[in-house]
């Protein structure tokens, strides 16, 4: 075997190593990640965008209306990255929608409780608090607009 030939092989070989490393990343960004076009309300419908409940990507676009929003549930937004939420009667909150365990996006409300599907981390609608872990801080909370019946971004 000539230098020439030796070089190749190692060349190949660290070609074939990053190129499987790379697949297990974007395998683990995609199982992980989850920026859906749709919000999904506390009993699973999903509300899309030209429904009324959801904006364009503009900090005045109407996310939902307040009637939209169950009392004691909520609404993922995973475009806009965050969960609104109305713990009590007239009450609306917003969390980011990023888990803080492993940054996963938080897929469903019930119960009064916003449920991570990756790891099974639990956060109160009331104020973003853990639950249940793995997680072991809130959700962040999302600055939110209330006028008349519609929930904007501020």
């Amino acid at each position: 075997m000539t230098g020439t030939q030796g070089t190749a092989r190692v060349v190949a070989r660290r070609t074939v190593v990053a190129a499987a490393g790379a697949t297990g990343l974007a395998a683990a960004l995609v199982a992980c990640g989850g920026s859906d076009t749709t919000a999904e309300s506390a009993d699973g419908k999903p509300t899309t965008p030209d429904d009324g409940a959801g904006g364009g990507g503009g900090p005045a676009d109407v996310l939902a209306k307040t009637t939209e929003i169950p009392e004691g549930g909520g609404m993922v937004f995973a475009d806009q990255g965050v969960v609104v939420t109305q713990p009590t009667a007239g009450e609306f909150k917003a969390f980011s929608s990023k888990c803080t365990h492993s940054g996963c996006a938080v897929k469903d409300i019930s119960d009064g409780i916003i449920h991570c599907p990756c790891h099974g981390s639990q956060f109160s609608v009331a104020d973003g608090s853990v639950k249940a872990g793995p997680a072991t801080q809130p959700l962040p909370a999302a600055p939110i607009k209330v006028a008349g019946d519609s929930i904007t971004l501020a």
